[in-house]
This record gives structure tokens, C-alpha cells and sequence, in this order.
């Protein structure tokens, strides 16, 4: 897959380099312009390859994926209006070759003035060429300040969940949730451990974590264990496995001993930072002489995800509980199975990030991850079911977030129901 992407880039490139040659740009023009523009494509390449196949620095692997995707964003932004060109170039000479205008012989007139010198002008590919340079470079002013400020800058969001059987002894409870932490992306330690210290300023009594915590690999929590072990809270922390965990797509999706050998190593992190990891197995969280249900399951998600949850296990047992509440790392679980379980008051996800990219204030939210999941960010109600979507504690692929930032969420257990729904 790498090497195919890698060629995709590489016809991109050329097909882009082609086009500037074309035009009356000085530097396109220039003899150094093919060295600079086939050497940085071919040096991004071969640290491409190097970071996924090596043993790097977290950082310098970092840099080289900001450096990546900067690059594709740009490249795809302009490639697009070089297709267009070209579609258009393609229509006129479709056009041409159909309808061909008749030949005309224009009368020579004598007395006529000579025409003027030709003004110096702008063909229209030209045009559309930097045209294309300029929508090129617009993204990365955004796209780098969400890497430089939106990566890390983590948001406590707060919530209230009314729950109408809720026990008593529950009532006023806090419960902290982080998702998608994504280690293998992160490149600042002190950063990470300042959101850590946020959730913990929060003081909450239990705290969730709804699944990926790596992009591929259990190695890669290595230099940031030691930070998430000091998530605890004094009813315990709760963990789930998401998509990423399994190691699918560093391995393939065809079993092995490397992959199982992995995902085992995985699961032992959670042991070691003592979080009670629940794999399709549920807990009972007692306060008192009261007590609730917590469920979680393995990664189970519509589409191609990984459909490892088994719900139906994971409540075994569950019955005499008032409450019970569902760690799934997608949200696409809730309606594909979940709201078929009205014995669900609760779930918790993650998944989406919000795209890290898009609108968060107040009552207004809009991303492009709207346009794949129904539920992408915040709280949902359906009937007395509820489920919330957390959109990330980390990032993945573009290593920065614009508009919907990194976030920490704190519930409060309200016994009632909530007043604003009457």
C-alpha cells in the first residue's frame, strides 16, 4: 500500500511539474526548478519510507508527516484546478473537432490602419495555472496553525446526564472521559502531561477511556506510559479497545503471531497503567450499598471497521442493574445495535475526532465528519437513551486541529430527568 501511494504522489508530482513548465513563470523556467522540485519530492519519499519502516524519533517523525501533509493538501488543491483546466482545454477541442468553423477570407482594405502592437496579456490556462498556486497555498496558513497551536490545546467540556434510576448514592457523580489518544502521533511529552494534569484538576471519580490508544503498534505508548499511568480515580478508570489498537493496519487484517503478539502487548499496557480493561465484560461499580453497570465492548463499527464487540456478552449478568453504562469505541454502534438494547442508558465514544477540523461553539457545530456519522461530537438523545461522542484527547494523520480541538469531558450523574426536555 505504501508503495502504490507512493507512486500515486510521484505521477501527481510530475503531472503538477509538467503544468508550471508550461508557463511564463520565471522560476518554473528556471534550470534550478526541476532540481528543487524533484529533489524535495523524492527526499519526502524516501523519509516516508524511513519512518514507517525505521526506528525514528517520535519528532523527527512527526516533522516529516506535518512536512507530508502540507505537501498533499497543497499538491491536491492545486491538481484540481489543473484538471479542470485540462477538462476545459478537452472540451474546446472536442468542440473543435465536431463543430469546425467554416473558412472565411476577410477583405483587404487598403486604407486601413495597421494594427496595434499586441498587448502582453494572460492566456487562460495560465491564469488558472496561478490561480491553482494561490488556492494552493491558502490552506496552509489554517492547516499550520492547527499544528502549531490547535494540536495540543485541550478544552474540558462538561456535561450533565440526567438519569432517572439513577441511586442515590450515585447522584453528583463525576466521571471523566479521554478517547483516541493516538500515542505513536504525539511529538511534546510536556504538552500531553499539562492535558493529563487538566482531567485530574477535574477530580473525577471514575475516568473512561473509550479506545485507540496507539496508531499501530503497543511501542509506541513507550515514552508516554508513565504520563497516562497517572490517570487514576478513586472508583477506578475503565478502558476499551478501538480500531486502532488491533494492529489491522500495520499487519493486515489476516491473523498472525507479530499481530496477536501485539495486541497482547497492547492490552498489558492497559494492565500496567491500571486501567481496568473490559473486553466485552462489564463491571459493577459499587457506592455504598448501591451499585451501576459498566460495559464495555471491543471495537465494533459499521462499514469496514473491525467488528469485534459482542454486546450481548458484555451485558451478561447485568440484569438487576438500575444503570448501566456502555464504553464502544464508535458511534456507528449505537444505532446499529445499541438503541436495540433499551437496558442501555448510556454510551460513551469516540472514533470520529471531529475530523479535527471544522466549527465547535456553543449550539453551533459543523465538520465534514457530519457528512459519514450521523452522531460525530457532543451529546445525542434518543427515547431515554443516550450517547455521548468525545472528539479526542490526540490527533491522527494531520497532526494539528483547526476549529475542533482536543478534548477532556467531564459528566455529572443527575438522578431526574433533564429539566429542558420538559
Amino acid at each position: 500500500m505504501v508503495i502504490f501511494n507512493s507512486i500515486v504522489l510521484l505521477l501527481i508530482d510530475f503531472y503538477i511539474y509538467k503544468a508550471l513548465r508550461t508557463t511564463r513563470i520565471r522560476w518554473a523556467a528556471s534550470p534550478l526548478f526541476p532540481k528543487i522540485w524533484w529533489g524535495y519530492s523524492l527526499l519526502l519519499t524516501a523519509c516516508i519510507f524511513v519512518s514507517i519502516y525505521v526506528s525514528i524519533p517520535l519528532m523527527f517523525r512527526s516533522i516529516i508527516l506535518v512536512a507530508f501533509f502540507l505537501t498533499f493538501i497543497s499538491k491536491f488543491t492545486f491538481i484540481l484546478v489543473l484538471l479542470a483546466d485540462d477538462i476545459r482545454r478537452g472540451g474546446v477541442w472536442l468542440k473543435r473537432l465536431l463543430l469546425p468553423k467554416r473558412k472565411q477570407v476577410a477583405a483587404v482594405d487598403s486604407d486601413a490602419p495597421l494594427p496595434e502592437n499586441p498587448v502582453k496579456g494572460i492566456s487562460r490556462s495560465q491564469f488558472l495555472t496561478k490561480a491553482g498556486i494561490m488556492l494552493a497555498a491558502a490552506p496552509l496558513a489554517p492547516l499550520g496553525w492547527g499544528i502549531i497551536s490547535g494540536a495540543y490545546d485541550y478544552r474540558v467540556r462538561r456535561e450533565k446526564l440526567y438519569l432517572p434510576n439513577l441511586p442515590k448514592a450515585f447522584h453528583g457523580m463525576k466521571i471523566g472521559q479521554l478517547s483516541d489518544v493516538h500515542s505513536g502521533s504525539f511529538y511534546n511529552k510536556t504538552a500531553v502531561q499539562g492535558g493529563v494534569d487538566m482531567l485530574l484538576a477535574e477530580k473525577p471519580d471514575a475516568v473512561f477511556f473509550t479506545g485507540d490508544l496507539v496508531n499501530y503498534l503497543a511501542s509506541e505508548m513507550r515514552d508516554y506510559q508513565d504520563i497516562f499511568t497517572k490517570v487514576q480515580a478513586p472508583l477506578g478508570v475503565f478502558s476499551t479497545l478501538g480500531n486502532h489498537d488491533y494492529g489491522d493496519y500495520h499487519f493486515g487484517p489476516e491473523p498472525s503471531a507479530a499481530k496477536a503478539k501485539n495486541l497482547q502487548d497492547v492490552k498489558e499496557v492497559h494492565k500496567v497503567m491500571g486501567w481496568d480493561l473490559l473486553l466485552n465484560e462489564n463491571r459493577r461499580l459499587k457506592v455504598g450499598n448501591e451499585e451501576i453497570g459498566i460495559i464495555g465492548v471491543e471495537n465494533w463499527g459499521t462499514g469496514r471497521f473491525p467488528k469485534y464487540g459482542r454486546l450481548d456478552r458484555a451485558m451478561q449478568g447485568t440484569d438487576d442493574m438500575p444503570v448501566r453504562l456502555l464504553l464502544s469505541h464508535d458511534p456507528s454502534h449505537w444505532r446499529a445495535q445499541v438503541l436495540t438494547r433499551p437496558d442501555v442508558d448510556v454510551m460513551f465514544a469516540g472514533h470520529t475526532h471531529g475530523m479535527q477540523f471544522g466549527v465547535r461553539m456553543g449550539n453551533i457545530k459543523w465538520s465534514p465528519a457530519q457528512y459519514i456519522y450521523k452522531e460525530w461530537a457532543g451529546l445525542y438523545r434518543q427515547g431515554q437513551q443516550q450517547l455521548y461522542v468525545n472528539t479526542g484527547f490526540g490527533f491522527l494523520g494531520y497532526p494539528g486541529r483547526v476549529g475542533i480541538l482536543p478534548e477532556i469531558t467531564v459528566f455529572e450523574l443527575i438522578k431526574g430527568t433533564n429539566p429542558a426536555r420538559g
